[in-house]
Protein backbone atom coordinates (compact mmCIF):
# COMPACT_ATOMS: atom_id res chain seq x y z
CA UNK A 1 0.00 0.00 0.00
CA UNK A 2 1.17 3.49 -1.37
CA UNK A 3 1.90 5.83 2.12
CA UNK A 4 3.45 9.42 0.48
CA UNK A 5 2.85 9.98 -2.97
CA UNK A 6 4.17 13.06 -4.35
CA UNK A 7 3.66 14.31 -7.52
CA UNK A 8 5.01 17.26 -9.52
CA UNK A 9 6.41 19.02 -6.61
CA UNK A 10 7.47 23.09 -7.15
CA UNK A 11 9.14 24.35 -4.16
CA UNK A 12 11.70 27.09 -3.00
CA UNK A 13 12.63 30.09 -1.12
CA UNK A 14 11.18 33.66 -2.08
CA UNK A 15 12.32 33.76 -5.71
CA UNK A 16 14.84 31.37 -5.99
CA UNK A 17 12.87 28.07 -7.22
CA UNK A 18 14.27 24.95 -5.68
CA UNK A 19 12.51 21.90 -6.84
CA UNK A 20 11.60 21.47 -9.95
CA UNK A 21 8.72 18.89 -10.45
CA UNK A 22 9.90 16.33 -7.92
CA UNK A 23 7.79 12.84 -8.15
CA UNK A 24 8.36 9.79 -6.17
CA UNK A 25 6.04 7.56 -3.54
CA UNK A 26 7.22 5.38 -0.55
CA UNK A 27 4.90 2.37 -0.02
CA UNK A 28 4.10 1.12 3.95
CA UNK A 29 7.27 -0.72 5.20
CA UNK A 30 9.58 0.59 2.64
CA UNK A 31 13.31 2.35 3.03
CA UNK A 32 14.07 5.05 0.54
CA UNK A 33 16.59 7.09 -0.17
CA UNK A 34 17.07 10.94 -1.59
CA UNK A 35 20.43 11.20 -3.33
CA UNK A 36 22.25 14.19 -4.71
CA UNK A 37 25.32 16.32 -3.88
CA UNK A 38 25.11 19.05 -1.64
CA UNK A 39 22.34 21.78 -2.57
CA UNK A 40 20.78 19.44 -5.24
CA UNK A 41 16.94 20.06 -3.25
CA UNK A 42 16.85 16.95 -0.76
CA UNK A 43 16.27 18.97 1.98
CA UNK A 44 13.93 21.38 0.30
CA UNK A 45 12.25 18.11 -0.79
CA UNK A 46 11.59 16.80 2.93
CA UNK A 47 10.83 20.40 3.86
CA UNK A 48 7.91 20.92 1.18
CA UNK A 49 6.24 17.32 2.18
CA UNK A 50 6.70 18.44 5.85
CA UNK A 51 4.77 22.02 4.78
CA UNK A 52 7.97 23.45 6.43
CA UNK A 53 8.26 24.94 3.07
CA UNK A 54 4.94 25.59 1.20
CA UNK A 55 5.14 24.02 -2.75
CA UNK A 56 4.03 26.39 -5.20
CA UNK A 57 3.03 23.91 -6.91
CA UNK A 58 2.42 19.65 -6.71
CA UNK A 59 0.63 17.81 -4.54
CA UNK A 60 1.69 15.69 -1.79
CA UNK A 61 -0.67 12.69 -0.39
CA UNK A 62 0.10 11.15 2.61
CA UNK A 63 -2.13 7.99 4.56
CA UNK A 64 -4.76 8.71 1.72
CA UNK A 65 -4.71 12.47 2.65
CA UNK A 66 -4.19 15.32 0.74
CA UNK A 67 -1.92 17.43 3.64
CA UNK A 68 -0.92 20.06 0.58
CA UNK A 69 -1.34 23.75 2.34
CA UNK A 70 -1.62 22.05 5.70
CA UNK A 71 0.50 23.26 8.64
CA UNK A 72 3.78 21.50 9.60
CA UNK A 73 2.27 20.39 12.74
CA UNK A 74 -0.99 18.95 11.62
CA UNK A 75 0.75 17.00 9.00
CA UNK A 76 3.18 15.81 11.39
CA UNK A 77 0.11 14.19 13.55
CA UNK A 78 -0.90 12.48 10.71
CA UNK A 79 2.33 9.94 10.87
CA UNK A 80 5.88 11.55 10.20
CA UNK A 81 8.41 11.87 12.30
CA UNK A 82 11.42 13.37 11.35
CA UNK A 83 14.60 14.06 12.17
CA UNK A 84 16.31 16.79 10.69
CA UNK A 85 19.72 18.11 9.48
CA UNK A 86 22.02 18.97 12.61
CA UNK A 87 19.67 17.20 15.27
CA UNK A 88 18.43 20.38 16.87
CA UNK A 89 17.61 18.77 20.14
CA UNK A 90 16.40 21.32 23.10
CA UNK A 91 19.86 21.52 24.78
CA UNK A 92 18.80 22.93 27.90
CA UNK A 93 15.72 19.87 28.48
CA UNK A 94 17.21 16.24 29.64
CA UNK A 95 17.09 13.39 27.50
CA UNK A 96 13.96 12.53 29.15
CA UNK A 97 12.65 15.77 28.77
CA UNK A 98 13.26 16.20 24.96
CA UNK A 99 11.39 12.36 24.50
CA UNK A 100 8.43 13.35 26.58
CA UNK A 101 8.20 16.84 25.02
CA UNK A 102 7.22 15.36 21.52
CA UNK A 103 5.49 11.99 22.78
CA UNK A 104 1.91 11.65 20.91
CA UNK A 105 0.57 8.48 22.92
CA UNK A 106 -2.48 6.56 22.03
CA UNK A 107 -3.65 3.42 22.97
CA UNK A 108 -1.33 0.25 21.71
CA UNK A 109 1.31 2.49 20.53
CA UNK A 110 4.76 1.10 19.97
CA UNK A 111 6.58 3.70 21.36
CA UNK A 112 7.00 4.71 24.93
CA UNK A 113 9.84 6.05 27.19
CA UNK A 114 10.42 2.23 28.09
CA UNK A 115 10.50 0.96 24.62
CA UNK A 116 12.86 4.29 23.70
CA UNK A 117 15.71 3.10 26.60
CA UNK A 118 15.29 -0.20 25.42
CA UNK A 119 16.23 0.59 21.86
CA UNK A 120 18.69 3.11 22.58
CA UNK A 121 19.91 2.14 26.33
CA UNK A 122 22.83 4.68 26.48
CA UNK A 123 19.61 7.18 26.17
CA UNK A 124 18.67 5.38 29.73
CA UNK A 125 21.99 5.97 30.98
CA UNK A 126 22.20 9.65 30.08
CA UNK A 127 17.90 10.37 31.01
CA UNK A 128 18.99 12.95 33.23
CA UNK A 129 21.43 14.86 31.21
CA UNK A 130 20.61 17.99 29.49
CA UNK A 131 20.79 17.65 25.74
CA UNK A 132 24.25 20.10 25.88
CA UNK A 133 26.13 17.58 27.94
CA UNK A 134 25.73 14.26 24.98
CA UNK A 135 28.04 13.80 22.36
CA UNK A 136 27.02 14.61 18.79
CA UNK A 137 26.17 10.42 18.81
CA UNK A 138 24.03 10.66 21.69
CA UNK A 139 22.23 13.86 20.41
CA UNK A 140 21.10 11.86 17.37
CA UNK A 141 20.42 8.86 19.19
CA UNK A 142 17.75 11.46 21.30
CA UNK A 143 16.46 12.93 17.67
CA UNK A 144 16.03 9.23 16.57
CA UNK A 145 13.73 8.56 19.98
CA UNK A 146 12.08 12.14 19.75
CA UNK A 147 10.70 11.44 16.17
CA UNK A 148 9.70 7.68 17.47
CA UNK A 149 7.86 9.40 20.68
CA UNK A 150 5.73 10.76 18.04
CA UNK A 151 4.88 6.76 17.07
CA UNK A 152 5.06 8.15 13.22
CA UNK A 153 3.98 5.90 10.33
CA UNK A 154 6.34 7.38 7.98
CA UNK A 155 10.05 8.33 9.67
CA UNK A 156 12.20 10.77 7.93
CA UNK A 157 16.18 11.00 8.69
CA UNK A 158 18.08 13.87 7.37
CA UNK A 159 21.59 13.61 7.47
CA UNK A 160 21.41 10.42 9.30
CA UNK A 161 25.06 9.96 10.05
CA UNK A 162 26.97 13.06 8.92
CA UNK A 163 29.61 14.07 11.59
CA UNK A 164 29.56 11.11 13.87
CA UNK A 165 32.00 8.27 14.84
CA UNK A 166 32.47 5.48 12.61
CA UNK A 167 31.49 3.27 15.95
CA UNK A 168 28.61 5.29 16.22
CA UNK A 169 27.52 5.22 12.62
CA UNK A 170 27.03 1.68 12.89
CA UNK A 171 24.91 1.31 15.87
CA UNK A 172 22.88 4.04 13.78
CA UNK A 173 22.65 2.03 10.76
CA UNK A 174 22.32 -1.18 13.14
CA UNK A 175 19.24 0.24 14.54
CA UNK A 176 17.43 1.95 10.90
CA UNK A 177 17.74 -1.81 9.70
CA UNK A 178 15.81 -2.96 13.26
CA UNK A 179 13.14 -0.52 12.73
CA UNK A 180 12.81 -1.82 9.11
CA UNK A 181 12.80 -5.23 10.49
CA UNK A 182 9.68 -3.91 12.31
CA UNK A 183 7.88 -2.56 9.16
CA UNK A 184 8.73 0.95 9.54
CA UNK A 185 8.67 3.16 7.05
CA UNK A 186 12.09 5.22 6.43
CA UNK A 187 13.09 8.49 3.85
CA UNK A 188 16.84 9.00 4.46
CA UNK A 189 19.51 11.43 3.54
CA UNK A 190 23.11 9.98 3.89
CA UNK A 191 26.37 10.29 2.05
CA UNK A 192 27.42 6.73 3.16
CA UNK A 193 26.50 4.84 -0.22
CA UNK A 194 27.63 1.39 0.89
CA UNK A 195 25.53 1.36 3.80
CA UNK A 196 22.40 3.28 1.99
CA UNK A 197 22.71 0.55 -0.58
CA UNK A 198 22.73 -2.42 2.19
CA UNK A 199 19.21 -0.95 3.71
CA UNK A 200 17.17 0.84 1.00
CA UNK A 201 14.89 -0.76 -1.06
CA UNK A 202 15.26 1.88 -3.73
CA UNK A 203 16.45 4.99 -4.27
CA UNK A 204 15.54 8.86 -5.52
CA UNK A 205 18.44 10.63 -7.08
CA UNK A 206 17.77 14.53 -7.53
CA UNK A 207 19.89 16.82 -9.56
CA UNK A 208 19.26 20.61 -9.38
CA UNK A 209 15.98 20.47 -8.19
CA UNK A 210 14.49 17.67 -10.64
CA UNK A 211 14.39 13.46 -10.05
CA UNK A 212 17.20 11.98 -12.72
CA UNK A 213 17.00 8.41 -11.72
CA UNK A 214 15.63 5.82 -9.74
CA UNK A 215 15.97 2.61 -8.87
CA UNK A 216 16.71 -0.72 -6.52
CA UNK A 217 20.28 -1.02 -4.76
CA UNK A 218 21.54 -3.94 -7.18
CA UNK A 219 20.55 -1.48 -10.67
CA UNK A 220 22.64 1.59 -8.62
CA UNK A 221 25.94 -0.59 -8.07
CA UNK A 222 25.75 -1.80 -11.42
CA UNK A 223 25.07 1.90 -12.99
CA UNK A 224 28.10 3.03 -12.19
CA UNK A 225 28.20 6.19 -14.72
CA UNK A 226 25.09 7.40 -12.10
CA UNK A 227 27.57 7.42 -9.20
CA UNK A 228 30.30 9.11 -11.21
CA UNK A 229 27.47 11.29 -12.30
CA UNK A 230 25.72 12.77 -9.42
CA UNK A 231 27.48 11.97 -6.46
CA UNK A 232 31.18 12.55 -6.57
CA UNK A 233 32.06 16.19 -6.99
Amino acid sequence: MTLLTVENLHAGYSSAQILFGVGFTVAEGEVVTLLGRNGMGKTTTVRAILGLTPPSAGSVRFAGQDVMGWPPHTIARLGIGLVPEGRQIFPTLTVEENLIATSNRRLNDRWTLPAIYRFFPRLQERRSFSGAQLSGGEQQMLAIGRALMTNPRLLILDEATEGLAPLVRAEIWERLAALKAEGEAIIVIDKNLDALTSLADRHIMLAKGRVVWTGNSEELKQDSSVIDRYLHV
